[in-house]
């Protein structure tokens, strides 16, 4: 019997077992961050390689959905692989698509959204334009959110007997409880790692307890860094369980003093179970408590929990696509829905002569809205609280004014289920959707489309690169 060729790898023609070493050539990404391959009729998935890889790899488990199985050995590389940046790369499962050249990665987004549309029932299914990708596309994040934790995930390559009582940096993907102590991330923007390595030195010198999510006590929470990409002014978010100010003061000073490059300094407490950073009371130590940055020619002001784009460049181009398909024309209004802290909408409607009307539920991101349409000077502006489908019930009443553009830039699970026929009805020329889940949406679109709208346009950026998330602008217009 002649041995498989290369391109047959040995792979058993049985569904192998778990724990069980198998060789599998990998055919494509998923939308989940993983690569995929075929083994034994099933699906096999798996992270850390690129299309065209030839790997050796450890079955994690078995599913309805397939088989999980861990890398081992990139036996032969394929066309589309490319060497990780990171030291974390096989463990964080931030930026899951490190081990793929990112031409490949542009063409497999691309491709998903192709996908996602052919399959959704539209009977009119736009070309899907090439996926916009950066130049550079790393150190590209405007802010990251470090945990402190008690709990410190062990990588393979320590050693044994190594401290596991204190950690700063990133949850492990499935592990709650455990941190990854990090030491270098590829994707933050440069000084991020400094302030790192700096806020966990001081922390351990001066004997500060990280949080512990077991026992739900501890002083470190979170350390959030954010940066103005077009004004290099950097704001640093500590979070701690409690005020604690004979503790946490000499702590923010030693950070202070460390990097003088921090232009303001801001401690958040709350003392809640949840493992999000949040703010129940605040303290400002140094600086106005927020940062400037600049996009598209305004200047916004972002306080520790202002919402705002974190890829800079990226998002400087995605208010350009949204403004040529938006076509806003001399004296139309334009009605943002969901419009956050106000960015697309003011970077949009700049002249006079557009009047801007936004709605959002949140109500701190209103506030960061009005106060942004301040500081440009943006009369014509005005932002409302109010949930979106509510707004547009009430549309069916008189209460907005017409308007001739809606920009609809909703949450990852998409439009309510009555938004799309309020929508629909308001009389608009032109829709611009603006879409984090290009999948969802196109149960939106075909809604719309029911309604009389005509999906004329899809226009995908990359905001994430090396991971499988996708920005898409569709644009519909009435048939």
């Amino acid at each position: 019997m002649e041995p498989p060729s290369p391109e047959t790898p040995a792979t058993p023609l049985r569904l192998p077992r778990k724990g069980e070493e198998v060789e599998v050539v990998v055919r494509a990404l998923g939308e989940r961050g993983h690569a995929v391959a075929e083994i034994a009729g099933r699906t096999l998935r798996l992270k850390g390689a690129a299309p065209g890889d030839r790997v050796r790899a450890r079955v994690l488990r078995r599913g309805r959905r397939g088989l999980e199985a861990r890398l081992l050995e990139r036996l032969e590389p394929g066309p589309a692989a490319a060497d990780p940046r990171c030291p974390h790369a096989g463990t964080c499962g931030g930026c899951s698509f490190q081990a793929v050249a990112y031409g490949a990665q542009l063409e497999a987004k691309r491709r998903w959204i192709e996908e996602a549309l052919a399959g959704s029932g539209l009977a009119r299914v736009p070309e899907v334009a090439p996926v916009l990708g950066m130049e550079e596309p790393w150190h590209y994040r405007n802010k990251m959110d470090f945990s402190f934790a008690s709990r410190r995930w062990v990588e393979e390559h320590e050693p044994e007997g190594v401290d596991a009582s204190f950690a700063l940096g990133l949850h492990v993907p499935g592990r709650w409880d455990k941190v990854l102590d990090l030491q270098a991330c590829s994707i933050a923007f440069p000084e991020a790692e400094a302030l790192v390595h700096t806020a966990r030195r001081l922390a351990r010198e001066q004997a500060l307890d990280p949080w512990d999510v077991h026992a739900a006590r501890g002083l470190l929470r979170h350390l959030v860094v954010r940066k103005g990409l077009r004004t290099g002014e950097i704001l640093v978010d500590l979070i701690t369980d409690a005020l604690a100010p004979e503790r946490v003061e000499p702590f923010v000073a030693a950070l202070l003093e460390a990097h003088p490059e921090v232009t303001t300094l801001v401690q958040g407490v709350t003392a809640r179970a949840a493992k999000v950073a949040q703010h129940d009371e605040e303290r400002v130590h140094h600086g106005p408590g927020f940062i400037r940055e600049v996009l598209a020619g305004r200047t916004f002001e972002i306080s520790p929990t202002s919402f705002f784009q974190t890829n800079t460049l990226q998002a400087e181009r995605l208010v350009g696509v949204v403004a040529e398909e938006a076509g806003l024309r001399p004296g139309e209004r334009l009605l943002d829905l969901y419009c956050g802290a106000g960015t697309l909408g003011l970077c949009l409607a700049g002249s006079a002569e557009h009047e801007l009307l936004g709605f959002e539920v949140v109500e701190p991101a209103v506030q960061d809205a009005r106060r942004n349409a301040r500081a440009n000077g943006v009369e014509h502006a005005r932002f409302e609280v109010g949930d979106v489908r509510d707004v547009l019930v009430a549309q069916a009443h008189g209460a907005l004014p017409p308007s001739e553009v809606v920009v609809v830039d909703p949450p990852r699970a998409g439009l309510h289920p009555e938004v799309p026929a309020a929508l629909a009805a308001l009389g608009a020329r032109r829709v611009v959707y603006v879409s984090c889940n290009p999948r969802q949406a196109t149960g939106d679109l075909l809604r719309l489309e029911e309604l009389g709208w005509a999906t004329v346009g899809a226009r995908p950026l990359d905001l994430f690169p090396h991971t499988p998330h996708t920005e898409c602008v569709f644009t519909l217009e009435p048939r």
